[in-house]
């Protein structure tokens, strides 16, 4: 079957299921509009899933069935009234009006800014001009450069744009072909670090941003960048560790030690010539932003989005700045955003509507995780995050559909335990993309030149989440409940 056709059956599907959820009996505990809200989610799944339409397709067809399908239903508090299509209109586009949203625009507008003034890569050329030729060092290069850039750099796909190009530079350099092993070390040592650090840092993915919106409505409160670190960095520090040896033992090289690879750097960075005035401006305004980050809570009070947007409007200030927006807004994915405001819109509607609450109260009763301990509960969901990723291509899609009904159970269940530190804990997990091509965009984008296969990727990615599942488990019993995470 041709792949469209085949997308058109799973459209289709999908519609099928919408319906059937919709004319099912509605449960007594479970008011009409939350079980409509869970049929639009069932839909948004099997989309986001099957990729039938594209994501931003997706986001306009969950705004039309939200304000239709709940514009005509019974009210939550009023029954006896229909909430109206106007309202629901209202829940549909509420996603557009989070601060996470604008934090999200506000990181592309930083990515954009680096990739305009090629900062980036010249950050990531000088970091593998110091590390040497030999094959080890060069893939310690790879992953410090994955590091810095994640600080400076809060998107994962642009990071990975950033570094991959280079790094078959090398290898072509050394005469070796694109598909060489040497080719599928660096680039995949490249994605996992990656897919590390989005757990690391606040501000690396879009996905921590979606999470946080749905936090920050529901809990009151407010996760700032530096204790993100804290109760992340660690994790990623010592994945970075694993990262090294796994791919050290799992993939060798033709060569120990890459020739030409010193010279290829070398010549990209004398091609770029000297610092610019534009890139001298992106690094203090990049600096002061990060320090801004670092000391919110501690020094000031001015949250992650504001201080990101401020830093986004020098940015575009005239003789201060570094671009203008005719040069930015061709590099903004711009349906990225729509997708990331509507997949906040749908989990809040879940948790307004009561639909996440039922679905977490029927799934974790059956499961008998409330009887559980903690730790147990962890082990299982985490379990269950991991396999469900299989299935998203984007950690955003996943946190968007999963966090609400986390959410609805650390708030209805008694697991006397911070609830946030919970819901935080399974948000790091969603960010696990190391097993296969379609399980995060930077595994895509590398996966797209030709330097590794399928069986490849796997090689590195069992281990890498066998060993980040159990250190998820050693610091929910050790660390994170030092550092009262838990």
């Amino acid at each position: 079957m041709k792949k469209s056709k085949l997308k058109m059956v799973w459209l289709i599907f999908a519609f099928i299921v919408l319906m059937v959820i919709m004319l099912l009996p509605n449960p007594a505990d479970l008011p009409v509009a939350g079980q409509r809200a869970l049929a639009i989610l069932a839909f948004a799944v099997i989309l986001w899933v099957t990729e039938a339409v594209s994501y931003p397709v997706s986001a306009a067809m969950i705004i039309g069935l939200v304000g239709l399908l709940l514009g005509m239903s019974p009210g939550i508090d009023h029954p006896s009234a229909r909430i109206g299509t106007s309202e629901a209109l209202k829940m549909a586009l509420s996603g557009f009006s989070n601060p996470a949203v604008a934090l999200v625009a506000a990181a592309l507008f930083l990515a954009a800014a680096m990739q305009a003034t090629s900062l980036d890569k010249r950050l990531a050329l000088w970091i593998l001009s110091r590390v040497g030729t030999k094959t080890r060092n060069i893939v310690i290069g790879t992953i410090v450069v994955s590091i810095v850039l994640a600080f400076f750099v809060p998107s994962a796909t642009a990071r990975a744009g950033a570094v991959i190009p280079m790094l078959l530079g090398m290898v072509a350099a050394f005469g070796l072909p694109k598909d060489s092993r040497l080719s599928a070390l660096l680039v995949i040592t490249a994605v996992q670090a990656v897919s590390i650090w989005n757990v690391g840092i606040k501000t690396a993915a879009a996905q921590n941003m979606v999470a946080l919106g749905f936090m920050e409505k529901e809990f009151g409160a407010s996760i700032s960048w530096s204790s993100w670190f804290l109760y992340a960095a660690p994790w990623s520090a010592l994945m970075s560790i694993v990262l090294y040896f796994v791919m050290i033992h799992l993939i060798k090289p033709e060569t120990k030690v890459i020739e030409g690879g010193q010279a290829l750097i070398s010549s990209q960075l004398k091609d770029l010539g000297p610092l610019q005035p534009v890139e001298k401006r992106l690094i203090i305004i990049s600096t002061v932003l990060l320090l801004f980050w670092a000391t919110e809570e501690r020094l000031h009070f001015f949250d992650t989005t504001t201080v990101t947007l401020i830093a986004v409007a020098v940015l575009l200030t005239p003789k201060i700045g570094v671009l203008d927006w005719k040069s930015v807004e061709k590099l903004i994915p711009w349906g990225t955003i729509i997708v990331f405001a509507v997949g906040i819109a749908l989990g809040t509607i879940l948790l307004d509507t009561k639909g996440a609450q039922w679905l977490s109260n029927k799934v974790f009763e059956v499961m008998g995780l409330e009887k559980m301990p903690i730790l147990i509960i962890i082990a299982i969901i985490s379990l269950f995050n991991i396999l469900i990723h299989l299935g998203f291509a984007s950690a955003t899609s996943l946190s968007s559909a999963l966090i609400p009904i986390l959410i609805a159970f650390a708030t209805t269940a008694d697991l006397n335990v911070n609830p946030i530190g919970f819901v935080l804990i399974q948000q790091f997990v969603v960010s696990f993309g190391f097993l296969l091509p379609v399980s995060a965009p930077q595994n895509m984008l590398a996966y797209g030149t030709g330097a590794f296969n399928v069986k490849d990727l796997l090689k590195s990615g069992v281990p890498l989440t066998v060993i980040g599942y159990l250190l998820i488990l050693l610091f929910s019993a050790t660390y994170w409940k030092w550092v009262g995470l838990l």
